[in-house]
């Protein structure tokens, strides 16, 4: 047993990871929380019969480790699996919406790429693998080199979008995608990896879910705190950290109501966006000139619209997880989810939810539109596609003027940066989305 002290900032999915890690090893920790609740990007709200994830809507449960995580804390029994109907994707082509291709038949069929397009995917087994990895091809590089200029922009492009809310060009392969990396390292193609059951297969569970929880994302976050013996400190502000000469961590924080409260540890976990690094005064650290190369990623705007209807007013069936839009179709959103579609519970009865997405690394400025002209322009671009008779029922938006952290070419130097900063300053640790990655998965630790 240990009765060290441990000093964990952030009550996101990836700070109470590390404050549970720390607390088996017998670790005494407290967490701080800028905000009034937990969950960090994780948040679902409840209204007028409509639930709402701010955040991730889903989690993909692929890998051996994330089920071992949440049977570890008593929280696989929650989960409930997308409904069936959600491994049909829809995507933009032409201004129409399609659906892509979830067979062989289905894609000699589909219109999702040209006659031309096809037969380049079909070409990728044939392509070379690289003799020398660069460490910072971009995904959209990749894709180009293998699967075609065409794929890149009906598949890759708008996939980045609904993921990173970015574009192909500004991800770093290595840092985004790292399996289609070694995929191509270990079989010489990615198609080869397929047909050979990819790689690492030791690792992954037989079949991939795509699950939730009845109250929202936001409960996995909820659920692994209460496992947390010490409360959580909310509405506390961290302002100063501070390396005294006996080895401990002084760490300063206001509550919400100003009163200032400072607390010895002797050693400090920042989960801490990447955007709020700088807003914290480091005194008598080691290499504080690093704490900038932490501070670099991009995090670009988004907004979040959320538009209910009764299900008669929607021509489309909504049959699918939902559709996202290629760049080159030159619309106004990202995607939209088919949210009442995926899990029950999100939208009253006779009732439908769409949450779609705008802004990002594409077009930042839409983000930062007035409500009313947000609303406006989400369901002008839904109604077309999706043939939408009437107003909405309802109406909600939410902004992340810093949203995912782009796995883009400064990730290598936040990295390095982390690391150096440890070595540097025994007792301090710097992990969060923008060190590890934002998938949901990257963030638990046991």
């Amino acid at each position: 047993m240990s009765d060290k002290k441990i000093c964990v900032l952030g009550a996101g999915l990836s700070g109470i990871s590390h404050a549970l890690n720390r607390q088996s090893l017998g670790q005494e920790v407290t967490v701080y929380e800028n905000k009034s609740e937990i969950g960090g990007v994780l948040q679902s709200k409840k209204i007028n019969g409509f639930l709402l994830d701010y955040g991730a809507n889903t989690l993909s449960l692929r890998l051996k480790k994330t089920e071992v995580f949440l049977k570890h804390y008593d929280i696989f029994k929650n989960l409930i699996d997308a409904n069936q109907e959600c491994s049909k994707r829809f995507i933009i082509k032409g201004g129409t919406i399609i659906p892509l291709p979830q067979s062989f038949l289905s894609f000699l069929t589909s219109s999702f790429l040209s006659p031309t397009g096809k037969l380049r995917l079909c070409m990728e087994p044939f392509i070379s693998r690289r003799k020398e990895y660069g460490d910072d091809e971009s995904m959209a590089q990749f894709v180009r080199r293998r699967l075609g200029e065409e794929a890149l922009a009906y598949a890759a492009n708008p996939f980045v979008g609904g993921i990173y809310a970015s574009r192909p060009e500004s991800l770093v392969l290595k840092h985004a995608f790292p399996t289609l990396l070694e995929m191509e390292k270990h079989h010489g193609s990615i198609f080869g990896s397929i047909f050979r059951g990819g790689i690492k297969r030791e690792e992954k569970l037989p079949k991939t879910r795509l699950v939730s929880f009845e109250g929202g994302m936001q409960e996995l976050t909820i659920r692994l705190a209460a496992k947390l013996k010490n409360s959580i400190l909310l509405n506390r502000k961290v302002r100063l950290i501070q390396k005294m000469n006996n080895g401990q961590w002084l760490i300063l924080s206001e509550d919400s109501n100003g009163n200032v409260k400072e607390d010895l540890f002797d050693e400090v976990v920042s989960s801490l966006p990447s955007h709020c690094l700088d807003k914290i005064e480091w005194k008598d650290i080691q290499k504080t000139h690093l704490i900038e190369d932490l501070t670099s990623a991009y995090h670009p705007p988004l907004a979040l619209t959320f538009l209910g209807f009764k299900k008669e007013q929607i021509a489309h069936p909504l049959d699918g997880f939902g559709f996202l839009v290629p760049e080159v179709e030159k619309k106004k959103i990202l995607g939209t989810l088919f949210s009442s579609t995926l899990f029950p519970n999100r939208a009253p009865e006779g009732h439908v939810l769409l949450t779609s997405f705008i802004g990002g690394e594409r077009s930042p400025e839409l983000s930062k539109l007035p409500e009313d002209k947000l609303l406006k322009l989400s369901f002008a671009e839904n109604q077309r596609i999706l043939g939408i008779k009437g107003q909405p029922v309802f109406e909600h938006h939410k902004i992340w003027p810093h949203s995912i952290p782009l796995p883009d070419k400064t990730t290598d130097k936040r990295i390095e940066a982390a690391k150096l900063l440890n070595q540097a300053n025994e007792g301090l640790y710097i992990s969060g989305a923008h060190i590890c990655g934002a998938p949901l998965p990257n963030c638990m630790t046991i």
